[in-house]
This record gives C-alpha cells, sequence and structure tokens, in this order.
C-alpha cells in the first residue's frame, strides 16, 4: 500500500504533471468530465460533474461538514463552499497541489470555508462520524487499498451522512484482465475498482444504496477530448511539459480510448447513504 502511495505523491508532485493537469486537463478540476457535445469545453465539462453530483447530495446544506478525499487543486471543494455554503476538508497527497489549492482559495476569498490537509486517504485521521459527506472524484483509483480506503470513509461519516464519487473503473466482467495490463502500467498499479466491487463493499459495511450512474461513454469521451487538446495545444507547452511526458501521456490516453471502445472499462457516480 505505502507503495502505491508513495508512487501517486511522486508523479502528482512533478513538475510535468503539474503543469499538464493545470494546463491541459481541467484547470481547478482535474477529473472526468461531463460532455454534452465532443469538442465542448474540458473545463465547462468538468465542473459540468461536479455540480451534477452535488446536486444529488440531499445533506448538502449551508455548514454541512464535506471531506473531499483526493481534492487536487481543489476545485470542487471551492464549488461546494461558494454555492452550498458548505464546510470542505481536502485531503491531498500532493504537497504540490495542496499549495495551488491554498493559492486559488485564498484568491476567491473561501479560506474560512476551506480547511487543507496533506495525507493519503487510507489513513484518515478524523474523529468517528465528523463529517456529513465524504466526497471524492476520480481518486481512489491510486490506491492499493480500497476497501481500506472505503471502510474509513465510512468510519467518519455521521448516521445518515452520504458517499458519492466517480472513479475509472474496469467492466464487472472482463474475460481477460491482461487485456487492461496498458491501463494498469500507465497508473502502476495491478488492478482497478467495479461498480460490483463498490457495491459489494460499501453494503459490506451497511451503507445504502442512494442511487449509482453508470456514464462510461463520458469517460471515453473526456480522454479522447484531452487527448485531442494535447495535440492541438503541444507547441504550447515547451519549456512547461517536457517532451518524453507528452509522448507518455498520449500513449496512455490512446490506450484508455481504447480499453473504452472494446467494453473493459467503466465510470460513473457511486452514491451511499449511512443509516441514521
Amino acid at each position: 500500500m505505502q507503495a502505491a502511495v508513495k508512487t501517486a505523491e511522486t508523479y502528482y508532485d512533478s513538475h510535468d504533471a503539474d503543469r499538464f493537469y493545470a494546463l491541459i486537463w481541467g484547470g481547478e478540476d482535474i477529473h472526468v468530465g461531463l460532455y454534452e457535445a465532443g469538442d465542448s469545453p474540458i473545463r465547462e465539462a468538468s465542473r459540468k460533474t461536479v455540480a451534477h453530483m452535488a446536486s444529488r447530495l440531499t445533506g448538502l446544506k449551508p455548514g454541512a461538514r464535506v471531506l473531499d478525499l483526493g481534492a487536487g487543486y481543489g476545485g470542487a471543494a471551492r464549488y461546494l463552499a461558494r454555492e452550498h455554503g458548505a464546510h470542505v476538508t481536502c485531503l491531498n497527497l500532493s504537497g504540490v497541489e495542496n499549495a495551488r489549492n491554498t493559492q486559488l482559495t485564498a484568491e476567491q476569498g473561501l479560506s474560512d470555508l476551506i480547511m487543507i490537509d496533506h495525507g493519503a486517504f487510507e489513513d484518515l485521521g478524523y474523529p468517528d462520524a465528523s463529517f456529513d459527506i465524504v466526497w471524492s472524484q476520480d481518486a481512489f483509483l491510486h490506491s492499493a487499498d480500497r476497501e481500506r480506503v472505503l471502510k474509513n470513509a465510512a468510519r467518519v461519516l455521521k448516521p445518515g451522512g452520504e458517499i458519492i464519487f466517480t472513479d475509472p473503473m474496469q467492466a464487472d466482467i472482463v474475460d481477460d484482465p491482461a487485456a487492461l495490463q496498458p491501463v494498469y502500467d500507465r497508473i502502476h498499479l495491478s488492478s482497478l475498482g467495479s461498480f460490483a466491487f463498490y457495491r459489494r463493499t460499501l453494503q459490506a459495511l451497511g451503507l445504502e444504496d442512494a442511487g449509482c450512474e453508470a456514464m462510461t461513454g463520458q469517460l471515453r469521451t473526456h480522454y479522447a477530448r484531452v487527448r485531442e487538446e494535447l495535440l492541438t495545444r503541444r507547441g504550447e507547452l515547451k519549456g512547461e511539459v517536457s517532451e518524453a511526458y507528452v509522448e507518455r501521456m498520449l500513449d496512455g490516453l490512446t490506450n484508455w480510448v481504447k480499453a473504452a471502445d472494446e467494453g473493459l472499462l467503466a465510470w460513473g457516480i457511486i452514491h451511499y447513504r449511512k443509516p441514521g
């Protein structure tokens, strides 16, 4: 588990990754977007994911305490604080991303509503039943112990609280796991979660299904859109992102799109509630 944590931390702290995600992937929001058209701006599509997830939450009210696991640059946290008056704790393992989160949060006048903690979501130091909502976007795939992540998330939820997250996953039925090896190699892990895995694990923890949305087509569109944007704006990245990183990213994005086309991947919103 610690090796996976260190790998993710080193990657997201790197200059190449920081500049790529900030300039190409979506700026404040570095997760899969919701697209009305294949050529929609990545930033707009990414923000639509945040807004759509927020619209599902019955407990998202002024003063609600939210824990954002793998918060990245904090785009979702600022949306939840600004639009809904939530108090958000961002937990993220990248010091580089946390520094940018701190800067953007201060510039937008939201520092009194947002706290930023450095750490991994496999080990949550927060008290039991301390949050109304646990939120995450496309982060759990980086964990080598997803059951532990969910167990901790359930522990810190208040009775009646909600967990909502998205994650790039493998399809529930994958006949040949080796077919996903190029994708596994991209994230330096040996597996992905799945809808079946998350449902089974959350139900075993005593949480109740509040409704899940399978939207795998959006993952395919997003990765294809990011690849297109990277190719179009490649010249702008000279001096910002190394050519070696750009080549590896293009290969990785191609593999994700190919796997989605072959029916090997899944993506969507997973939403559960802790009994009151």
